[in-house]
């Protein structure tokens, strides 16, 4: 198992919240005046439209900003640039938080408690701003992303990312250079959830001890020895990166765009699905790409939203 039941729960918990949550800015952001059954039209976003890509082939140009994006990350990283990457960090967080804000509030407030919580993300980094905030992004990101796609569209890119992700992380292993390096600049897209580890104390069986001094004596040092392993041994930290939390959302927000509402809703309980047998199945001392696990389950939920509609 990757973590302890309790931070499991935590890492699942709020996963699910943040594809509610993304789904209801995506849901804002329609324009039921303009919608058609059939066709669903987006309002513009808060600075402007977004850019005009034939949904069939729109996961392509989105592939090509992910490589261009990693590849100029890693060499910020190469490089110690961090005060760029922190300005780049700080762009995109406020624009997507701008985003997703503005669905639900005025515009002039949703930029300033974007400014409030981005300042507050990079300066003064801890679990509930850190939280807090990945909440809103992906919901952001995917008022952008998912009208620019369709249905076949978004179920390429989600195999096409799928690979990517097992290649980044079995194969060239960048993408465990990026998380780390993301962590260490405290400016890590996803969720961080550090808890304490405890050691548990090995068991002995003192039946099986004859001399009652020496007995005696292993059973004081046992007390102490427990006593002295209820205390944390050191910090480890759930990671979850921004990746297998946003695009699992946009896949079901195509769904919505496409097909409805309630078709949207059954993909993040199947996406939940696939991270936790990915943690309760894995390793702890080893990397996994959580695409694979997360992208087969989007694909078997969409299965049982087609066998609703065919049977109901």
């Amino acid at each position: 198992m990757k973590h302890s039941y309790k931070v499991t729960f935590i890492l699942l918990f709020t996963f699910l919240l943040a594809q509610f949550v993304g789904l209801a800015v995506v849901y804002n952001y329609i324009d039921f005046g303009q919608s058609t059954e059939g066709h669903t039209v987006f309002k513009d976003l808060p600075f402007g439209e977004r850019p005009d890509i034939e949904p069939q082939t729109s996961f392509i140009p989105l592939l090509i900003a992910i490589f261009i994006g990693t590849g100029f990350l890693l060499l910020l990283i190469k490089f110690n640039l961090t005060w760029i990457r922190k300005a780049w960090f700080f762009t995109a967080v406020l624009a997507s938080l701008f985003i997703s804000f503005n669905a639900f509030i005025p515009l002039l407030i949703a930029l300033l408690c974007a400014l409030i919580f981005t300042s507050w993300k990079l300066w003064k980094p801890g679990f509930l701003i850190q939280t807090g905030t990945e909440l809103f992004i992906y919901g952001g990101l995917a008022a952008i992303i998912v009208p620019l796609l369709n249905l076949f569209s978004v179920s390429l890119l989600m195999v096409l990312i799928a690979i990517y992700d097992a290649y980044a992380v079995w194969k060239s292993k960048h993408m465990i250079t990026l998380a780390k390096s993301q962590a260490k600049a405290k400016v890590f897209a996803g969720l961080l959830i550090p808890y304490r580890e405890t050691r548990q104390p090995r068991k002995i069986d003192f039946r099986k001890i004859t001399s009652f001094r020496v007995k005696n004596l292993l059973q004081r040092i046992h007390k102490v020895k427990k006593k002295l392993d209820k205390h944390p041994q050191k910090i480890r930290t759930a990671m979850l990166g921004g990746g297998d939390i946003g695009f699992p959302l946009i896949f079901a927000g195509v769904l919505m765009k496409e097909m409805g509402l309630w078709q949207s809703l059954i993909i993040p309980f199947f996406a939940a699905a696939g991270l936790s047998y990915l943690l309760f199945y894995s390793d702890e001392k080893k990397f996994y790409p959580a695409m694979p696990f997360i992208g087969a389950a989007c694909f078997m939920g969409l299965g049982v939203v087609y066998l609703i509609q065919y049977f109901f």
